[in-house]
C-alpha cells in the first residue's frame, strides 16, 4: 500500500524529486509587480500595493473591510484586541489546531479553553461548545459572559477552519450569541472556502487570513483582517501602525501600537497572487478529487469537504487506522522523498496550555492520532508559466 501511494503521488506531480507537502506557485505578475515595487523605491508599508491588496481580498471575499498586517498571527492578535479581549479573559477555540491562534490568545494576556471538534469538519463543535456553556457559564448584571469555575470573563469564541474545510460557522455564531461572546473566525488557511455560499472568515466579528509561504496564496508572510465594521475597521488599521495621528512632520502617538503593517514588496507579490487564486482552487479541488478516488479505491478514508461546504483544499488528508499506521506510513513516505505530516498535536498537551481549561476533547484525541497530511501542492508548471 506504501509503495502504491508514493507512486501514485509520483504519477501525479510528474517528478521522481522530493515532493514537498506544499510549495508556492508563481506564475503571473509576480516578478511585473516586484520590479515595479523596487523601481519606485518604496518598499516598506507605504505603497500602492498595499492598498490594492486590501481592496483585492474585501472584494473577492465580499468583506465591508480589509485591513492587512505583516502575518496571520499579528492579524489575530489585533482581532482579539479589538474584540475586547483583555488579560485574565477566556477565549474558547479548538485545541486542534496550528499553535499561532493560542499564541495569538496569549499576547493578549488571556487563557485558551479547549472545546472539541466535530470530525466532519475538525472544526470547532457547536454542539460542545453549547453544552460546555450550559454547564459552565453565566450572564452577569454587566451583560459580560463567565466561567462559572474560574470567574474569569470569556470574552470571544476562536473557531478554526481546518486545513480549508469550513466549520458550522453559523451554529457556533449562534450559540455564542446567547452568551454575548464575539465570534473571531480563524479562516487562515481557507482563503477561497466557502460555507452555505458565504466565504469563511466573513460570518464573525471579525475574521483573519494568512498569506505564509505554505497557503494557498502567498506573498512570503502577510495577514488580513477582514469586517464589515468602518469603526473596527478603522481601529485596526490605526493600531497596526504605530497608532500615529497623521500629521505634516510630527510624530503623535496616541496610544500603544504595533508595527504590524505589511511592506509593499510583499503585498506586490500577494497581488500578483490573488490574480490566480480561483485558477490555483480549481487545480487543488481537481487534486481532491484525485486523492479521494484513489483512497477509497485501497480503503483509506479521504478528508472530503463538510456538507454545506465548498472547500478551497488546502492540504490534503486521509485518516490512518491508529496512531502505529500513521507513524509507520509517515516514516516510510518521509524516507522515501515525499513529504507527508500528521496533524498539530493538540494544543492542550503543550506544557505551556497544559494548565488550560479542555472539555471532553475525545475527536480531537481521535484525529490527532490518525490524520495524515499528503502533498497539496497546485500542480502548474512555475518555469513555464512565466
Amino acid at each position: 500500500m506504501y509503495d502504491k501511494t508514493i507512486d501514485f503521488i509520483r504519477d501525479i506531480y510528474s517528478t521522481k524529486d522530493f515532493i514537498p507537502l506544499h510549495e508556492p506557485k508563481f506564475i503571473g505578475n509576480e516578478k511585473y509587480y516586484l520590479n515595479e515595487c523596487i523601481d519606485s523605491t518604496y518598499v516598506s508599508s507605504v505603497g500602492k500595493y498595499v492598498d490594492k491588496f486590501e481592496e483585492m481580498i474585501s472584494e473577492y471575499t465580499k468583506s465591508g473591510y480589509a485591513v492587512v498586517t505583516v502575518n496571520g498571527t499579528a492579524a489575530l492578535h489585533i482581532a482579539l484586541l479589538l474584540a475586547g479581549v483583555q488579560e485574565n479573559d477566556e477565549v474558547l477555540t479548538q485545541p486542534l489546531s496550528f499553535i499561532a491562534t493560542c499564541n495569538a490568545i496569549s499576547y493578549c494576556g488571556a487563557k485558551p479553553v479547549f472545546i472539541d471538534v466535530d470530525k466532519d469538519t475538525l472544526g470547532l463543535s457547536p454542539e460542545k461548545l453549547d453544552s460546555f456553556l450550559q454547564e459552565n457559564a453565566i450572564i452577569k448584571d454587566d451583560g459580560c459572559c463567565y466561567n462559572k469555575i474560574t470567574s474569569n470573563r470569556i470574552t470571544a469564541c476562536v473557531p478554526m477552519h481546518t486545513f480549508g474545510h469550513p466549520a458550522k460557522i453559523d451554529k457556533i455564531i449562534s450559540v455564542c450569541k446567547r452568551y454575548n461572546i464575539l465570534v473571531v473566525e480563524d479562516a487562515a488557511e481557507s482563503l477561497g472556502s466557502k460555507y452555505k455560499d458565504k466565504h469563511t472568515g466573513t460570518f464573525g466579528k471579525l475574521g483573519i487570513y494568512s498569506f505564509n509561504g505554505n497557503k494557498t496564496v502567498t506573498c512570503g508572510g502577510g495577514g488580513m483582517i477582514v469586517t464589515d465594521d468602518k469603526k473596527l475597521a478603522k481601529k485596526s488599521k490605526h493600531i497596526t501602525t504605530t497608532a500615529k495621528i497623521p500629521h505634516k512632520w510630527e510624530y503623535i502617538h496616541d496610544e500603544i501600537g504595533f508595527n504590524y503593517r505589511l511592506p509593499n514588496i510583499n503585498a506586490a507579490l500577494a497581488c500578483a497572487q490573488m490574480e490566480n487564486l480561483d485558477k490555483f482552487i480549481q487545480n487543488k479541488r481537481e487534486l481532491a478529487g484525485m486523492y479521494k478516488s484513489f483512497f477509497e479505491g485501497i480503503g483509506i478514508p479521504f478528508l472530503n469537504e463538510p456538507d454545506n461546504s465548498y472547500s478551497n483544499f488546502w492540504l490534503n488528508g486521509i485518516i490512518m487506522e491508529n496512531r502505529e499506521e500513521r507513524d509507520i506510513f509517515l516514516d516510510y513516505t518521509n524516507s522515501h522523498g515525499v513529504m507527508t505530516r500528521p496533524i498539530w498535536r493538540l494544543m492542550n498537551k503543550l506544557s505551556m496550555f497544559k494548565e488550560c481549561l479542555s472539555s471532553g476533547l475525545e475527536n480531537s484525541e481521535w484525529l490527532e492520532e490518525r490524520v495524515v497530511n499528503i502533498p497539496s501542492s497546485v500542480r502548474i508548471n512555475q518555469k513555464s508559466a512565466i
